[in-house]
C-alpha cells in the first residue's frame, strides 16, 4: 500500500469518526422533548440540554413542544335544546405532559383535539336552552374543560383552559329577543311608575288624615277654652248676681241703680256697634237719654264716694 493510499484511509476514518461523533450528540432546546426510536421502536425521551444517542441505530422520532399551546376551534352551527340554531366558536389551551404518549397514542394530535372539542361543544350546547346558553357561558366552559381533559388524558396532555369565544343566534332571533327585552323594560317601568303613584297617594292620604286630626284637635281645644271662658263668665255673672241680690236684701238702692244703669249702657253700646244697623231708632227723646247718662254718672260718683268713705274708716 502506498503512502498516499494510507493517508486517504486515515483521513476518511477521521472524517467518519467526526461525523459519527457529531451525529451522536443531540442538543435539545428548552421547552422541547425529543423521542428516540431504535430500529423503529420508541426507546427513550431526550430532555432539554446535551444528550447522546447511538449513531445509525437510534434516530429522533418526534420533536414535541412541552409549552402551553393554543388551538382555535372554527365556527360551527349548533342546535340548542329548544331548537334554536346558533353559531359557536372556541379557543383551546393545552399542554403536553408526556411526549411519547402524545406521539404514539394518537395520530395528528391537533386534528384529534380540534374534532374532539367540536364534538363536545355540540353535545354541551345541544343540552341547553338558548337563554341558558347565553347567560351561562362559564358553565359551558367548565363542562367542556372537564369532559375534554378526561378524554385527552391517555394522550399525555392536559387541557388548561377552554373558552367559548362567541355565540351568535340568528338575526331574526336576535330581533325577537330585543323586542322581548324592550317589552320587559317597559313593563318594569310601568310597574315602578304605578308603585310611585301608589306611594304618592298613600303619603297624600296620610298627610290629609294628619291635617284633619290636627284640625279636629284644634277645634276641640278651642271649644274647650271657649267653654272654660263661658264657665268663668257664668261664674262672674253668678257672683255679680249674688252681690246684687245681697245689696237688694240689704236695701242698698244706689247699688241697684248703678247695676241697672250699667246694663242699660251696655245695651245701648251693643245697638250702636251692630254691623247690620245703619239707622238707629231711639224709643225716647235725646234729652231723656242725656239725663239718664247724667243720672248714671251721679250714681257712680255717689257709689265711689261711699266706697272711699268706707275704705277710710
Amino acid at each position: 500500500m502506498s503512502m498516499e493510499s494510507a493517508t486517504f484511509v486515515v483521513m476518511s476514518l477521521g472524517v467518519m469518526i467526526v461525523v459519527i461523533f457529531f451525529s451522536a450528540i443531540q442538543i435539545i432546546p428548552q421547552g422541547f422533548h425529543y423521542t428516540v426510536e431504535r430500529f423503529g421502536r420508541y426507546t427513550l425521551t431526550l430532555l432539554p440540554g446535551l444528550n447522546f444517542i447511538i449513531p445509525f441505530v437510534d434516530r429522533i422520532g418526534a420533536r414535541v413542544s412541552m409549552m402551553e399551546q393554543v388551538l382555535d376551534v372554527p365556527t360551527q352551527e349548533v342546535i340548542t335544546k329548544d331548537n334554536a340554531t346558533v353559531s359557536v366558536d372556541a379557543v383551546v389551551f393545552y399542554q403536553v405532559l408526556n411526549a411519547a404518549e402524545s406521539v404514539y397514542q394518537v395520530a395528528n394530535l391537533e386534528y384529534a383535539l380540534m374534532n374532539l372539542t367540536m364534538t363536545n361543544i355540540r353535545t354541551v350546547v345541544g343540552s341547553m336552552d338558548l337563554d341558558e346558553l347565553l347567560s351561562n357561558r362559564n358553565v359551558i366552559n367548565e363542562r367542556l374543560l372537564q369532559v375534554i381533559d378526561e378524554a385527552v388524558s391517555p394522550w399525555g396532555m392536559k387541557m388548561t383552559r377552554i373558552d367559548i369565544k362567541d355565540i351568535k343566534p340568528p338575526r331574526d332571533l336576535v330581533d325577537a329577543m330585543a323586542r322581548q327585552m324592550k317589552a320587559e323594560r317597559d313593563k318594569r317601568a310601568q310597574i315602578l311608575e304605578a308603585e310611585g303613584d301608589k306611594n304618592s297617594n298613600i303619603l297624600r292620604a296620610e298627610g290629609l288624615k294628619q291635617a284633619q286630626i290636627l284640625e279636629s284637635e284644634g277645634r276641640r281645644e278651642a271649644a274647650y277654652r271657649e267653654a272654660e271662658a263661658r264657665e268663668r263668665l257664668a261664674d262672674a255673672e253668678a257672683k255679680a248676681t249674688v252681690a246684687v241680690s245681697r245689696a237688694i236684701a240689704e236695701g242698698d238702692v244706689q247699688a241697684i241703680n248703678y247695676f241697672v244703669a250699667q246694663k242699660y249702657t251696655d245695651a245701648l253700646k251693643a245697638i250702636g256697634t251692630a254691623k247690620n244697623q245703619k239707622i238707629i231708632l231711639m224709643p225716647f227723646e235725646a234729652s231723656s237719654f242725656i239725663g239718664s247718662i247724667s243720672g248714671i254718672s251721679a250714681i257712680a260718683r255717689e257709689v265711689f264716694k261711699v266706697n272711699n268713705e268706707n275704705s277710710s274708716k
